[in-house]
């Protein structure tokens, strides 16, 4: 496996209506563990596909040296297949189970093949994977999306690839299925490229590739340390941005002057020429030579001035574009000892099924706590979130608000209108702002120009958030409780990194449900709970 690796050579790819994506890409990933990095809507997913085989390039090709695996971020599985269906040895199964009732056909020995042990092999994978109590004949639709992703990292790991694809493979795990994750790529040893907004995972990769402006630079070491080198080199780049910047001032400078003594020369010469008595023809002389002379010194100077522009250009683009939001949001401010939300003995059920164990759960929030949620996948977090929210009424139990707004943002950052645009979606929310004070508004939120008048439907991922968070922390009444299930899921580094810089500026109450480690710290979580088999307690970590 130590030899396997992908190469792409002059690649190049655009969608039906010949919106390029890609032009004469060429790269290759060695034997070891890849984290690609790039922008939401840069290609990430799309090159992963291309590598898959799972869409053609319009030009260039794509080489796999050996067997091939590959887990989309979304699985397009059908809800009635069975687990040993999704991991493709359903037929390998059904002969093995045949040749053991007495059955020796030769057509269940060729199905067979080298796969004796392939039922071992499967409840070792998916022990592996946290999957142990689930059986082979289980109905896919009765897995958590967390065991489904799990599952079909099973499948892919059971073809014993030589080279492994994976698209954002720990979107719906929760902390342990991440951790099993992780170790089982600890033992890799083939070709692993994935894409993820991941840290922890990241930060267990060989190298980083970064996708960026139509090339993949490869940073030998993991996510920490490509982050340090992309500071070391935006502070080369600054530094070179800012002596081109005074190089231009100077050399601008000196044209001016050189123009002024030129003028001044000429006027000198003008009155010399005139008390002198010379003949026209030699005052025309020199007076033509004067003007050449200036003329070049002119043309030196200019050419001085545009040679310092060109380098402002080229330090200008070796600087990267890392657009952060600034905010302020004394609306948002929570009193220290005010109790925002009060719950005893919160029961809800799914039919026969009671979330939370015995009298139900107790949770109260004061001032400005930042709550982390987790526990499984299944536990009932994002129902506990809709519950605090008031969009979910409890079965059992007693709520007390306080008074003020809160704001539910749900995976699917659906509380926008999807037709209006931003700026009317803005107003819509905070109606009493001055038009040109929501203008400076979304600017902070990086909204310019035209992005301002798309319609919400037309927003990348991350795009949507920050509209999302434009209209919500500036609504009026500003949101005195924020709750915000999974917001770091399909974003990418940069948006994540903008979703933090606002959460940074709240200053009021927020219970937050995420498995991103490094997020939680970043946001600056002061309190912890953890939701699992019924039971709602406080969590050290």
């Amino acid at each position: 496996m130590s030899d396997a690796f992908v190469v792409c050579s002059n690649l190049s790819f655009s969608w039906p209506d010949d919106t390029p994506v890609f032009q004469e890409l060429s790269f290759t990933v060695p034997a070891g563990r890849t984290g690609l990095v790039a922008p939401n809507g840069a290609g990430k997913s799309t090159l992963l596909r291309l590598i898959a085989g799972a869409l053609r390039p319009s030009t260039g090709s794509v080489t796999v040296e050996g067997v091939l695996g590959y887990l989309p971020q979304t699985l397009p599985l059908a809800r009635d297949l069975t687990v040993a269906e999704v991991l493709g040895i359903a037929e390998v199964v059904r002969a093995l189970d045949a040749i053991e009732s007495g059955d020796a056909s030769e057509e269940h020995f060729t199905t067979i093949g080298t796969d004796w042990d392939i039922e071992e092999r499967t409840r070792a994978q998916l022990d592996r994977l946290g999957l142990g109590e689930v059986t082979l004949d289980r109905p896919l639709r009765t897995l958590s999306g967390g065991q489904v992703v799990s599952l079909g990292l099973a499948a892919e790991l059971l073809k014993r690839p030589d080279v492994l694809l994976l698209d954002e493979p720990t979107n719906n795990l929760d902390l342990d299925a991440r951790h099993r994750l992780y170790e089982a790529l600890d033992d890799w040893t083939g070709c692993l490229l994935l894409v993820s907004h991941d840290r922890a995972l990241l930060d267990r990769m060989d190298r980083i590739a970064e996708l960026d402006r139509g090339e993949v630079r490869f940073h030998g070491g993991n996510f920490t340390a490509y982050e340090e080198a992309v500071r070391a080199a935006r502070e080369v780049a600054e530094k070179n941005v800012r002596n081109a910047e005074q190089e231009v001032k100077r050399e601008k400078r000196e044209l001016q002057q050189a123009r002024e003594r030129a003028e001044r020369r000429a006027g000198n010469a003008a009155r010399n020429l005139k008390s002198a008595g010379l003949p026209k023809i030699f005052a025309g002389t020199m007076k033509r030579n004067a003007q050449e002379s200036a003329g070049r010194a002119h043309e030196t100077h200019t050419a001085r001035v545009g040679q310092a522009k060109a380098r402002l250009d080229e330090a200008g683009r070796a600087l990267r574009d890392e657009q952060r939001i600034t905010l302020e949001l004394p609306g948002t401010h929570v009193p220290a000892g005010r109790t925002v939300f009060l719950g005893t003995g919160m029961r809800v059920s799914y039919g026969d099924r009671a979330l939370f164990a015995g009298e139900g759960a107790d949770l109260t929030i004061r001032g400005p706590e930042r709550i982390a949620l987790t526990g499984p996948n299944g536990a009932g977090k994002s129902t506990l979130l809709r519950v605090i929210g008031g969009e979910l009424e409890p079965d059992g139990g007693e709520i007390r608000r306080a008074d003020g707004r809160v704001a539910y943002l749900s995976q699917r950052l659906d509380l926008l209108d999807l037709d209006q645009t931003v700026a009317d979606n803005l107003a819509a929310y905070a109606p009493g702002m001055p038009q040109a004070q929501r203008m400076n508004l979304l600017a902070r939120f990086l909204f310019r120009g035209s992005r301002i008048h798309l319609p919400v439907g037309a927003l990348s991922g991350g795009e949507r958030l920050r509209a999302t968070l434009a209209c919500v922390l500036y609504a009026e009444p500003a949101p005195q409780l924020l709750l915000l299930d999974e917001p770091t899921n399909n974003l990418d580094l940069v948006s994540v990194a903008q979703l933090e810089s606002a959460l940074s500026a709240y200053e009021g109450a927020f219970v937050v449900v995420s498995h991103d480690e490094r997020f939680l710290t970043e946001i600056g979580v002061d309190r912890r709970l953890r939701l699992s088999d019924g039971v709602l307690h406080e969590s050290a970590s």
